[in-house]
């Protein structure tokens, strides 16, 4: 089974579209020139609908901007140091 995506639109497809099919069958429809291969990833995120939401953990902090993903940069630190001797 092969994942071929459609690269040009024709009267029964749109551009876009993504159909898994037979090695046989897509080998054929890759060399008309309407269809390109496509990694099954692609096909299975097409299938499902693409998720708007990211996960909280890839979330960057940026309103602290002197520090970042909880790691202070160095002016802070050296600052911090010299204000507790």
């Amino acid at each position: 089974m092969k994942c071929i995506k459609s690269i040009k639109a024709t009267k029964n497809t749109e551009v876009g579209v993504l159909v898994r099919t037979s090695d046989v069958e897509a080998e054929s429809k890759v060399k008309t020139g309407y269809w390109a291969y496509a990694p099954k990833s692609e096909y299975k995120t097409w299938k499902r609908g693409a998720t708007t939401e990211e996960p909280q953990s890839t979330e960057k902090k940026k309103d602290n901007p002197k520090q970042m993903n909880g790691v202070e940069t160095a002016e802070t630190f050296v600052k911090t140091r010299k204000k507790s001797k």
